[in-house]
């Protein structure tokens, strides 16, 4: 095994992408994006990318990947990962991946067979599906990605295929796949460290100040202008990235620019009480906090 990696996660708003350019003021690091919605080109501030200046200063990885016209998953995160860290151990010097989308970390940490929890919003939109065209069509739409599974099911049986199509859309490949799929190791080693908010109450402010402060730095704008500028819809995983999604319905005519707020807010927090479950089922992974950038540095740099 080749060099080591390390990790910094954390729910949204909790000071993950601050402490990772502190510590790469101290140290020779290389920033690993782990979020899925950073990865393309256009969603700037609604996904808090870092600026320009930030990305001259340290060497940013799987950024502006794609358009928001395309599709991503966790497993071609998996294998962009490892070839971008291979790479940073290659040229001597450090890789931290840094987010909060943890379905990619646990690729990359625990392998491809590692089925995805269940994710409520998608459920909630196969299931909406459904009622408008019935399970049968969606059962052939599983048979167009997964035969393997869908061969095995009945097409009024709607559990299981709305656990294979989520399991499809999460990461990108057929749930017979997955259940099947031996375990790959890593190239590396890697040790990972989470910031997990203990006062929910000032998270949740700081979710508040941040959103608001996307509003008034143009988020409404950006969507218009990506909307313009691609033939975007709402079912795109890019548009269903949280916050874009509100954004699209405000524009959309569903509420108006207050409602808009706290909808993006509540479903900021959404994501942030998921992202914290995620965390709390990683074994192995220590406990920083964002202060902790001069100790951080030196056990990553011994």
């Amino acid at each position: 095994m080749a060099g080591k990696a390390y990790a910094l996660l954390g729910p949204t708003a909790s000071g993950k992408s601050r402490l990772a350019l502190e510590l790469a003021a101290r140290l020779p690091l290389e920033i690993v994006s782990v979020d899925s919605a950073q990865i393309y080109r256009g969603l700037d501030i609604g996904t808090a990318k870092p600026s320009p200046a930030e990305r001259r200063r340290v060497r940013h990885h799987l950024i502006d990947l794609l358009d928001p016209t395309e599709s991503y998953s966790a497993g071609r995160f998996r294998g962009d990962a490892i070839a971008a860290v291979t790479d940073i151990l290659a040229r001597g010097r450090i890789p931290l991946l840094v987010g909060g989308t943890m379905l990619y970390y646990r690729a990359l940490a625990a392998g491809l067979d590692a089925l995805p929890p269940a994710d409520p919003e998608l459920r909630a939109e196969i299931e909406h599906d459904a009622a408008q065209r019935g399970w049968p069509a969606l059962h052939a739409e599983l048979a167009a990605v997964d035969p393997a599974t869908a061969a095995r099911l009945k097409p009024a049986d709607a559990q299981r295929i709305q656990r294979a199509l989520e399991v499809w859309r999460l990461t990108g490949r057929p749930l017979s796949a997955l259940q099947t799929a031996p375990e790959a190791a890593l190239p590396f080693a890697l040790r990972s460290f989470a910031i997990v908010p203990q006062d929910r109450a000032a998270l949740h402010q700081r979710i508040a100040e941040r959103f608001a402060a996307m509003l008034e730095a143009g988020l409404v704008d950006e969507v218009k202008a990506l909307r313009n500028s691609y033939a975007l819809s709402a079912e795109l995983p890019s548009m269903r990235a949280v916050g874009y999604r509100q954004v699209w319905e405000h524009l959309e005519g569903a509420y108006g620019l207050a409602e808009l707020r706290e909808k993006g807010i509540a479903a900021t927090r959404q994501l942030a009480k998921r992202q914290l479950t995620w965390l709390r089922s990683f074994a192995q992974i220590e406990r920083v906090a964002p202060e902790d950038a001069e100790r951080l540095a030196r056990v990553i740099g011994g």
